[in-house]
């Protein structure tokens, strides 16, 4: 079983990450470019019967700052 999931900054929080990607792909050319945000994905093997709550609960606990990022979950 296994489980991925997509950590982002949440909307209002600055990401200095993405302006630095954003600017470096400027300066490569890509003018189209008017705003980037980067996050994270995480894959996560688990034992059958592992539940979507118990990673909603691994990601509140560990995963995710859940103050300043938001969190998706999809099970496979």
């Amino acid at each position: 079983m296994k489980a991925r999931v997509h950590v982002m900054l949440k909307t209002g929080v600055l990401d200095p990450q993405g302006e630095a990607v954003r600017h470096a792909l400027g300066a490569l050319g890509f003018d189209g470019v008017e705003g980037v945000r980067q996050g994270k994905v995480i894959d996560l093997d688990l034992a059958e019967g592992t539940t979507e709550a118990q990673v909603a609960e691994m990601c509140e606990k560990l995963l995710a700052n859940t103050v300043i990022e938001s969190y998706q979950i999809e099970m496979q």
